[in-house]
């Protein structure tokens, strides 16, 4: 059976012709002034899917960054108190030993010997106590705002303090105090009490204990440091592994979104002819004819 083409599905078709035209050459339009091909989720469901993961993979290793950004910084204050810790335990040996060698003399020259052993006990005490954003980093998972008391004793909370820099990957960013400075009666600060003790009164015997508990612990310091700075340079590469992989992501992300400018140049003028070339077939068609003023 043949179909039968009125003038009226002549100009519904035409019509509809002309909303799908401008419909497309509109989309273009928007591409252009917005930048982005996908402005909402019916422009292409599966495009802003796999957009919505990438952004939420970008705000993972954004987060990783600023893990390890928070690390480094722990880290960086770890290494430059041991620094100094280092410099103080050296120099406190070189005392005892000069202390050993002049044990005959003066009691004024062993007093000003052992002043400055008093005086490097102070300053490894206040080292002992550095912190970091206001957190002790010898003191573990302590909230309080120190890690050693006046006598030398530990009163930090037990704990690792950490950092997540990858998926399933954390690195520990500070470091147990007893570990570097002892504890109490086993610490270094006993150490230099009773080494400036034995330089005051001439003792020997005691100024060798001395050279050799500070020898042992300038062996601790020095590990302890190693093992730091081993740590600061994993999360540091892990920092640059999560920019990196943010950078890979944003450029595929750009690729997903973004508007290709000279490729939609291209399309609104293909549109814009094609609108065109369907607005004057459209005006053809719809022309009065005889038979419409006659209906």
């Amino acid at each position: 059976m043949n179909g039968r083409v009125t003038q009226r599905m002549l100009t519904n078709t035409s019509l509809d012709y002309l909303q799908l035209g401008l419909g497309r050459l509109a989309k273009v339009q928007e591409q252009l002034s917005t930048g982005r091909v996908l402005n909402r989720p019916s422009d292409n469901p599966t495009d802003v899917t796999a957009a919505m993961r990438l952004r939420t993979s970008m705000a993972q290793q954004e987060q990783y960054s600023r893990n390890a950004n928070d690390g480094v910084g722990w880290l960086s204050q770890v290494d430059s108190t041991l620094d100094t810790v280092t410099l103080s335990v050296r120099r406190a040996r070189e005392l005892a030993i000069q202390g050993a060698n002049t044990a005959a003399q003066g009691q004024a020259a062993r007093d000003a010997l052992a002043t400055e052993v008093e005086e490097l006990r102070a300053g490894l005490l206040s080292s002992a106590n550095a912190t970091y954003l206001n957190r002790p980093i010898f003191g573990g998972i302590t909230g309080d705002p120190q890690a050693f008391d006046s006598t030398g004793t530990w009163v930090g909370v037990a704990g690792d303090v950490t950092r997540r820099v990858a998926d399933g990957v954390t690195v520990k960013v500070d470091v147990d105090g007893r570990d570097v400075f002892g504890n109490g009666a086993a610490s270094v600060f006993q150490e230099l009490e009773d080494l400036a003790t034995a330089l005051r009164a001439g003792d020997g015997t005691a100024i060798r204990t001395g050279i050799d508990d500070l020898k042992t612990r300038l062996e601790t310091v020095t590990s302890a440091r190693t093992a730091a700075g081993t740590r600061l340079d994993r999360i540091e590469k892990a920092d640059a592994s999560a920019i990196s992989a943010h950078q890979s992501l944003a450029a595929t992300l750009s690729t997903l979104e973004n508007t290709d400018l000279a490729k939609a140049a291209v399309d609104l003028q293909l549109q814009e002819v094609a609108y065109q070339a369907a607005l004057a077939a459209t005006s053809r068609v719809l022309q009065p004819s005889l038979i419409d003023f006659l209906r």
